[in-house]
Formats: C-alpha cells, sequence, structure tokens
C-alpha cells in the first residue's frame, strides 16, 4: 500500500479534507467494531444473552472513560505538534510527541487501578442490577488489564493523523478491528470463555493497534519522529489545554450514558429496568457507529487546520473548515435516511427477542433524529479546538453535555422512564444552534488577529 503524504500548506483543500477526513472516517468506523462486535456475539450467547449484553452496557461508558484519556493527551498534543511544524520549529514537533507518549503511558499507571479494585461499587452505582454485575464486573475488569494498550493505540493514533499520514493511522485501527472481529467468537464460543473471553479479545486486539502506530511514528515515512527522548514538562499544561475540549466531549458522554442507564434502571422499575439498559445498550451502539466517523472526519483535518493556521495561511483555513463542514453534513443526511429506512437491521445483530428488537427501533430512530445538527457541533468543537480557541470549544462541549444530562433526569421524572431517549435530540439542536451562532461570529476575528499579531501557542 502506498502511504503517501500531503502537503498541508499546498494541495489543494477539497481533495486535502477528502483524503484526510475519509481514511479517519473509516478508521473510526472500524473502531466502532471493537465496541459493538462484542456486544453483537454477548448478545446471541444461549441462555443468559441479553442479560450479559445489559451487563457489558452498563461496563461500557466506563472503559470508554478510561479510553478518554488517550483523546486528552493524543488530540491535545497533536494540533500543538502540527502548529509547531507548520511554524518551522521541527525539534519542538518532535518533543511534543515523546512527551504525548509518556503521558499516555502514566494516564495508564494511574487509572487502571483505581477503576479495578473499585469496578463493583461503581458498577452498581451506575446502573447495574444484581443480575447484570457479574458479567459487568467480569467484562471490566479483564479490560482494564489492556488500558496501557488502549491509551497508547488511541493516543499515538492522534499524532499519526495529524502528520498527514491517515492512511497509517487507518491502518492502526483496522489491525486491531480485524483481529477482534476474529478472535471474539473463538473465544466466547469456541473456548466457551464468555463475556471474559470478548474482554480478552480486545485486550489483544488493542496490544496489535498499539503496536502498528508506534511502528508508524519510528517508521522513515514520519516527518515527526517518536524518538522516545525529550519530554517536555512544560508542554503538559498546553497539551491538556488544547485536549481537554476533545476529551470533555468523549468523557462527558460516558457519564451521560451513565445517567441515562441510572434513569432507566431507576424508573423502568424491577420489570423493565434491564431490558430498556439492554435497548439502550444497542442504541448507543448505533449512535457511536453514527459519531464516531464523525470524529474520524473532523480529527482527520485538525492538523490541516492547525498547520495552516501556524503557517498564516487563513483562506486556507477557512476553506478547511467550509469543505469540512459540507463533507460532514452530506454523511449525517445519509445517516439519517438510513437510521429511518433500515433500523431493524441493525437491532438484529444483537438480539433475537421481540420485545427487546421493536423497542430498540423505535429508541433508535428517536435518538438519532437530529444528527444533521450534531454535525454542526462537531466541526464548531473541533475546529475551535484546532484554532487554540479552547474558551471557545471548551463551553460549547459544556453546553451540549449538560442540556443532555438535564434533559435525561428531568424527562423520566414528568413522563416515563423511556422519555429519556428525547435527550439526545434536545441537546443536539440546542448546541448546534448556539455553537454555529458563536463560531459565526468569531472565527473571521480569530483569524485576522492571526495575520496581524502572528502565532501564539
Amino acid at each position: 500500500m502506498s502511504h503517501r503524504k500531503y502537503d498541508l500548506g499546498r494541495d489543494g483543500i477539497w481533495t486535502l479534507v477528502l483524503s484526510l477526513a475519509l481514511p479517519t472516517a473509516l478508521a473510526q468506523a472500524v473502531n466502532v467494531l471493537y465496541a459493538i462486535v462484542d456486544r453483537m456475539f454477548i448478545g446471541h450467547i444461549a441462555g443468559y444473552g441479553d442479560i450479559a449484553l445489559a451487563g457489558v452496557g452498563v461496563a461500557a461508558p466506563i472503559a470508554t472513560f478510561i479510553s478518554s484519556f488517550a483523546t486528552l493527551i493524543g488530540m491535545g498534543g497533536a494540533p500543538l505538534m502540527a502548529m509547531s511544524e507548520g511554524h518551522g520549529d521541527h525539534e519542538k514537533a518532535e518533543k511534543i510527541v515523546t512527551t504525548g507518549f509518556y503521558l499516555l503511558i502514566i494516564s495508564s499507571a494511574l487509572l487502571t487501578p483505581v477503576f479495578f479494585f473499585f469496578r463493583d461499587p461503581i458498577l452498581l452505582a451506575f446502573g447495574a442490577s444484581p443480575v447484570t454485575l457479574p458479567y459487568a464486573s467480569e467484562y471490566l475488569g479483564w479490560y482494564l488489564l489492556g488500558t496501557p494498550f488502549a491509551l497508547l493505540a488511541g493516543g499515538l493514533n492522534s499524532f499519526v493523523i495529524n502528520q498527514g499520514m491517515s492512511r497509517k493511522g487507518m491502518a492502526s485501527v483496522l489491525t486491531g478491528a480485524v483481529l477482534n472481529i476474529m478472535l471474539d467468537p473463538l473465544f466466547i464460543f469456541t473456548f466457551s470463555m464468555g463475556v471474559k473471553g470478548a474482554a480478552i479479545a480486545t485486550v489483544l486486539s488493542q496490544l496489535a493497534s498499539m503496536c502498528v502506530s508506534i511502528m508508524a511514528l519510528r517508521g522513515s515515512d514520519a516527518t515527526i519522529k517518536l524518538r522516545f527522548r525529550g519530554f517536555m514538562p512544560s508542554q503538559i499544561t498546553k497539551i491538556i489545554k488544547f485536549g481537554l475540549s476533545s476529551f470533555i466531549i468523549i468523557s462527558t458522554d460516558s457519564l451521560l450514558l451513565v445517567i441515562l442507564n441510572a434513569m432507566l434502571q431507576r424508573y423502568g422499575g424491577p420489570e423493565m429496568g434491564d431490558i430498556l439498559i439492554t435497548c439502550s445498550t444497542i442504541v448507543q451502539s448505533y449512535h457511536i457507529l453514527v459519531t464516531y466517523p464523525m470524529g474520524g472526519m473532523t480529527a482527520g483535518c485538525q492538523g490541516l487546520v492547525s498547520y495552516n493556521y501556524g503557517a498564516g495561511y487563513t483562506d486556507r483555513v477557512r476553506k478547511s473548515i467550509s469543505d469540512l463542514q459540507i463533507l460532514i453534513t452530506s454523511y449525517t443526511v445519509a445517516m439519517t435516511a438510513l437510521t429511518f429506512i433500515f433500523p431493524g437491521y441493525f437491532a438484529m445483530l444483537f438480539t433475537s427477542d421481540n420485545e427487546i428488537l421493536t423497542l430498540s427501533v423505535k429508541y433508535m430512530i428517536i435518538f438519532e433524529s437530529m444528527i444533521i445538527p450534531l454535525s454542526f457541533q462537531y466541526v464548531n468543537v473541533d475546529m475551535m479546538t484546532a484554532l487554540g480557541q479552547i474558551h471557545i470549544s471548551l463551553p460549547l462541549s459544556l453546553l451540549r453535555k449538560i442540556s443532555f444530562m438535564i434533559a435525561s433526569i428531568i424527562l423520566p421524572v414528568l413522563f416515563a422512564a423511556d422519555a429519556a431517549f428525547f435527550s439526545e435530540p434536545i441537546s443536539d439542536i440546542i448546541s448546534c444552534t448556539v455553537g454555529t451562532i458563536v463560531v459565526y461570529r468569531n472565527l473571521g476575528r480569530i483569524l485576522q488577529k492571526r495575520e496581524k499579531e502572528g502565532l501564539r501557542i
């Protein structure tokens, strides 16, 4: 495979947007398989599949929260790396990669023991019932043993993508996802390992992805290499600052799913609580299949925007953002159509229970009804982050999360447990409206200031 590198400062913008966004979106679509393939196989375990699926659904937001630290460091360090390279400071760019590498290792060392030893009380607080807890605890316990692999695979991939090697970034994710698909049925069914087998398959797959990312950053095609030396403590605060907005998007998504599951369990009661959480697990699996590629598109183009901002090519920054919005909105229009036409086919991948199938289709359509406005939220937040405007991107991220949280708590109280599924479309339309107004009013000023005053990072 040819791993062509792109000239971020000279190649055509539309060509660059397609070349960087589409492979990264595909990589993220494949990355979704890490989450949903486990659930597909688990849901079809004879005798207890639906209950085990509910247990994994409770554990999944915790696993996602831990993985979000890869986003904090990767999507925080990668734009800084790209800006430094665009500004001509190659040595600093390489040191930022090294700093990100060691921060990922430190994060995994701090997170793993805390969540491993306290996982049962955490799971019970976050929506597990006495019936689903054994499955949730077993899955999460084994998953946590692979935390270093998960963080390094996800975090380092951002540094690969943001220097124009989007195909190698895709190869890293694809390697792990394909391996996971192969190992899941082997471990779950052939070796009769059940939920534990699904978690072990994921850990081994993340190990493979990590190795591919490291090789990409150490290889001859890498302009900015991982050299394992040059750790810069002075960059830690900046990396966290730049990655905080994206981190909040993912980590609070996990928190919101926890709240959603807890409300479904509480107001669904003993008869419907576990059923609603099983449905929620299916709906959330579809939701990340829709949203991860959007995040991939914006992540793939962050380096393009950061580089041209660092080089002072403000017209290219404007066109990059507008072309990306056209691409990502077109994608959400297509996904909306698929959601309304074929929702049942996706739900059948997880369960054969007619009640759960019917409810899952209903909730899926509700949950995804405003993903076209959501495309503007993704572009607004991630492009402001790429420009270093954290004071804009961070509040916009928080707005969507807070509106979701308020709706998911209030709606079940006022109506019924399943009214919580309306929280997503409500938060999507609010964040799109406010975010688009804010970005429209500020983007011109930000780029004019860059032209007059130079780069400050």
